[in-house]
């Protein structure tokens, strides 16, 4: 099939890492996904969850959140606060780039500190989940060198880079980086984190029309694996910018 920005199959969009995108911050990144834009910021916050000092477990916290900015879609997304109800898709997203981070960093490094991990969205052509947790992971790498650099933390946390991709069956062919239209019109749509060492963090895929088979599945995820091992690749050139 012919995709509508003349990508292959196993292309991804292009992706740009804007570091210290924000001042205040000690870690923070703009990446850009094709059309796809998201703000990561990672500041420190004194003290651990108050449920690890109960349940007598070391070290800090790595946490995040998410939102799409009103602006982000074509018709504009009422904030949360203003409709009187919690945003459940965001809670479950923030969720999952919470889980994805700490599944690569050593949380006694830490210290009595936590991290937290925020993770707006202003531009969103699909793929905003995975473009927050392979944004937000240089932007944890960059709050913990800033901190480790004050002598805030004793050491640095992160274990290796962690990064993740939309892929999917579009017309009954799989395709990697899914943009918007793509997304709508899948009849298989899955998101991929994996870490650097090539292991998985979360697999979720969901079939919207037509149930999928393992050799569909095995063709999505060696998609992903492809895509994710480009995506680390830029991700450590912007780091040892």
């Amino acid at each position: 099939m012919n995709r509508n920005d003349g990508r292959a199959p196993d292309q991804l969009r292009p992706i740009v890492f804007h570091t210290n995108y924000l001042q205040h911050p000690p870690g923070s990144v703009l990446i850009e996904a094709g059309k796809t834009r998201v703000i990561c910021a990672a500041a420190r916050v004194p003290g651990a969850p108050r449920w690890m000092k109960e349940q007598s477990v070391h070290g800090g916290w790595v946490t995040s959140e998410y939102a799409m900015l009103p602006g982000a879609t074509a018709e504009r997304k009422p904030r949360p606060g203003r409709i009187g109800r919690t945003d459940a898709r965001a809670l479950e997203i923030q969720r999952l780039i919470g889980r994805s981070l700490r599944a690569v960093v050593a949380l006694t490094k830490l210290g009595d500190n936590s991290i937290y991990v925020d993770c707006d969205v202003i531009d969103a052509d699909g793929g905003t989940r995975c473009a927050a947790i392979s944004g937000a992971a240089v932007a944890l790498q960059l709050a913990c060198r800033n901190l480790f650099a004050n002598k805030v933390i004793s050491g640095l946390p992160m274990r290796e880079l962690v990064a993740a991709v939309s892929v999917g069956i579009v017309d009954g062919q799989p395709l990697l980086d899914l943009d918007y239209p793509e997304d709508v019109a899948a009849e298989v749509d899955m998101n991929v984190v994996m870490t650097e060492s090539g292991k998985f963090v979360e697999i979720q895929g969901t079939a919207e029309e037509n149930p999928f088979d393992r050799p569909q599945m095995d063709a999505m995820l060696a998609l992903a694996e492809k895509g994710i091992r480009e995506i680390i690749e830029f991700q450590k050139t912007a780091l040892s910018a």
